[in-house]
């Protein structure tokens, strides 16, 4: 096994080897639940383009340390006060970003979910080929509570996956958050192993990939083209979602509980004087 070197101001966010054919990128702030903060969304998509890039590799798995897979995206760091137009496009542009992160990956993806996955970490782990996941994990995408609309080609894909039934059931109010066996017998993912056989087995399958020649692929039967429309769309319509009087009001105020002072009063803030700034829209 070595390792491979990213050559990025934020490798320190993840760690990447290379063993037998097969990359693996793994999310490495377990302190922080490895919530997607932008240096860690700038790491793991450097992580993609490097590994697609290296010949020797043929195969590659995302994975991270810790308790939890993922907490999601942090939207306190993530919105910042700026004129209302720049900022409604710079959402638009993060957001279609980090996704199209996965979906120009080349090389056959291996997502492994040791532990709880949450928001964009669980909707672009279905953007790979294939999905494992830890017997504690579980996956939530609380669009609906937090006054957003699903993101990730979610709003296809996942009716694909699952059918619209289930689907809605997890994008919608009631907001199921199903566990890793659920969520295997309702499609999302496709293998469940006990949480200390995870890296063993994701690795085995991405080395068999490596070792017969493995075509990238999305599940469901989308197709790229197709996806990317559905991510620009989404992106565009999560910006308005942000931008919303609703949402702002409840950012500031779920972030004031966890006495996160300064975000919170940057939601507020926004929130107070979207009469105004939304003139500007």
């Amino acid at each position: 096994m070595n390792d491979l070197n990213l050559n990025t101001a934020h490798a320190n966010y993840t760690t990447t080897s290379i063993s037998e054919g097969v990359a693996t990128i793994t999310m490495n702030r377990p302190d922080k639940l490895n919530g997607w903060t932008m240096e860690m969304m700038d790491a793991f998509k450097a992580a993609f383009i490097k590994a697609d890039a290296h010949d020797d590799v043929k195969a590659i798995i995302l994975t991270s340390t810790g308790k939890y897979y993922s907490a999601g995206v942090n939207l306190a760091g993530t919105i910042k006060i700026m004129p209302p137009k720049a900022l409604r496009e710079l959402i638009i542009e993060h957001n279609q970003n980090l996704f199209e992160a996965f979906l120009q990956v080349k090389k056959p993806l291996l997502v492994a979910v040791n532990g709880p996955a949450i928001g964009a970490s669980v909707t672009s782990a279905t953007l790979s080929n294939y999905v494992i996941a830890g017997e504690s994990a579980t996956f939530s995408t609380p669009f609906a509570a937090l006054g957003i609309v699903p993101e990730g080609c979610s709003s296809i894909h996942f009716t694909r996956l699952m059918g619209e039934e289930t689907a809605q059931r997890m994008l919608g109010e009631e907001g199921w958050k199903p566990t890793a066996t659920e969520a295997q017998a309702a499609g999302l993912i496709q293998k469940v192993v006990p949480n200390e056989k995870l890296e063993k087995e994701a690795f085995k399958i991405a080395k068999a990939w490596a070792k017969k020649g493995e075509q990238r692929q999305f599940l469901g039967g989308s197709e790229l083209q197709e996806l990317r429309e559905v991510n620009a769309q989404e992106s565009a319509a999560l910006a308005d979602a942000f931008l919303s009087a609703a949402f702002m009001k409840e950012q500031g105020r779920f972030l004031w509980s966890k006495k996160k002072r300064v975000p919170a009063a940057t939601f507020f803030a926004l929130w107070a004087s979207r009469p105004v700034w939304s003139l500007l829209l």
